[in-house]
């Protein structure tokens, strides 16, 4: 059990932190990249002494947080239905008064997931992670109801918190742009890749693209197998695989095309070390994890230009505007062909992303946030 609160005198800025991260709206197994970034984030932050950080989670959740202290809230039974969702929010606001209770003594609240469940105490400092604002950005792609949802539940809860954080440069701007927010309030804490989970293949690659994404609007798809269509007559031997969730609904999916759906992990992984290249040609991303997660297993990679993936691949990738079929597919003959050269240049851009230094960033913003808030008390 973690001491009491230091009351002798001894300054937030000289202890240790605490911090209680509300992730009482994790599904786990549901959540993509948010999942990844809440994994990575726990272990990143076991190595920042200024921090002792404990995690407060649904039954649904329980066991996830190793290896951090955890604590089970009975109140918040969890799921992943729209309905089990709507039940976790209407829960956080019945219970709120004993959720609070069971996170006191905490000198930061931090919610990683955008929504505040639950409201934390006026008494505490918060930091909210906002990933992007796309319904922002790209609002024809999200319905009235869902915009309207994450102006009151991301927004306000921007506004209000005492720092936030995001997970690139870009998406700090947009927020700024769009929300209004003091650019001194929001920290950049870049994702990254456990480089070890990944086996680099330097050898003899098979004659099929990779795409790994949900079918969201926003992916792309569409786009993609009309530049499949001209590589079927001028690159017969290649073919796409899709995996991701969501991928049934897909229309004119091109005979070159093979779609995988949802693949274990360890299929994932090893797609990333049989694929010609990596093709990535999304319309918006606030970081996008799979171009280093194929940096990593030595795969090429040919990606588009739009929001953080140009500040994500570096120069280690061929990048295209994901608007032009001709543009993607010119991307991808050039990617394969500088297979060698991108190697190299991926494995560098891969080590600059650590989930150490992801959690030093957060760090930063517990400290500024609880700073903001000691003198909004006084």
């Amino acid at each position: 059990m973690r001491e009491k609160p230091v009351t002798n005198g001894t300054s937030a800025e000289t202890r240790p932190l605490r911090v209680a991260v509300a992730m009482l709206t994790l599904v786990p197994g549901g959540m993509g990249g948010g999942e990844t970034y809440a994994r990575g984030l726990l272990r990143g932050l076991t190595s920042i002494r200024g921090v002792a950080a404990t995690a407060f989670v649904s039954n649904t959740a329980a066991g996830f947080s190793d290896p951090i202290p955890e604590v089970v809230c009975p109140e918040i039974a969890g799921g992943g239905s729209a309905k089990d969702r709507i039940t976790t929010l209407v829960a956080g606001l019945l219970k709120r008064k004993s959720l609070v209770a069971r996170m006191a003594g905490n000198d930061v609240f931090h919610v990683p997931f955008a929504v505040n469940v639950p409201l934390p105490s006026r008494s505490v400092a918060t930091v909210q992670t906002l990933c992007d604002v796309q319904h922002r950005d790209l609002p024809h792609l999200f319905s009235r109801v869902e915009r309207l949802y994450r102006r009151v539940f991301y927004e306000r809860t921007a506004r209000k918190a005492d720092a936030v954080v995001t997970i690139s440069d870009f998406a700090k701007r947009t927020i700024v742009e769009h929300l209004k927010i003091s650019p001194e309030k929001i920290f950049t804490a870049h994702l990254a890749v456990d480089a070890d989970q990944f086996t680099p293949n330097l050898g003899d690659r098979e004659n099929f693209v990779f795409y790994p994404a949900r079918g969201w609007a926003h992916k792309n798809h569409a786009v993609l197998f009309d530049a499949m269509r001209l590589l079927q007559d001028e690159r017969p031997e290649l073919r796409l695989v899709l995996t991701g969730g969501g991928l049934d609904h897909l229309i004119d999916v091109p005979e070159n095309v093979e779609v995988k759906g949802l693949v274990p992990f360890p299929e994932l992984i090893e797609l990333y070390r049989k694929a010609k290249c990596l093709v990535f040609p999304s319309l918006y991303e606030g970081f996008g994890l799979p171009p280093l997660e194929a940096m990593a297993s030595g795969c090429p990679v040919a990606s588009s230009t739009a929001g953080s993936l140009p500040e994500v691949c570096g120069d280690a990738a061929v990048m295209f505007d994901p608007h032009s079929p001709r543009a993607i597919a010119d991307g991808i003959i050039e990617a394969i062909a500088r297979t060698s050269e991108l190697q190299i240049k991926g494995f560098q851009q891969v080590e600059k992303f650590t989930w150490d230094k992801c959690a030093e960033a957060h760090e930063a913003a517990y400290r500024y946030a609880a700073r903001q808030h000691a003198q909004s008390v006084r």
